[in-house]
């Protein structure tokens, strides 16, 4: 399939495709004698999972650094990160859920220190009775 239906299938557009290729997270397709891309059912995929790590707040260089091990085997499932097939993958995973960690924490003392400031509860403190 083209770039415009590959990347409607994957839920996303053109431009990222071509983004997320010229980044190293998608293989260079196969062209067509006139030069257009051509997009298989496992590119689809592999987008697919790009975008759903990307959501789930991995950056660019983390996904482009577990790239050669998105491929998968059983269709429409993320592959197990702990599993043998990944050993660097989930170090990747596992510092950027330090940082995610790290930014709540951040967050969290952030909406108390407004809380106060406004006489609110804070999150972790009961509501007043009403």
């Amino acid at each position: 399939m083209r770039i415009g239906d590959a990347a409607a299938a994957a839920g996303t557009t053109p431009r990222a495709l071509r983004f997320y290729e010229q980044r190293g997270l998608l293989t260079p397709p196969p062209r067509t004698a006139a030069g257009q891309r051509e997009y298989g059912p496992g590119e689809v995929n592999r987008v697919r999972i790009i975008r759903e790590l990307l959501a789930l707040g991995l950056t660019v260089e983390d996904v482009r650094r577990c790239a050669d091990r998105l491929n998968l085997l059983d269709g429409d499932t993320l592959p197990a990160y702990g599993g043998e097939g990944c050993p660097r993958t989930t170090g990747v995973a596992l510092r950027r859920l330090e940082v995610l960690d790290a930014e709540i924490e951040r967050l969290v003392r952030l909406r108390d220190g407004l809380a106060g400031r406004l006489g609110v509860p804070s999150r972790t403190e009961p509501a007043p009775p009403r």
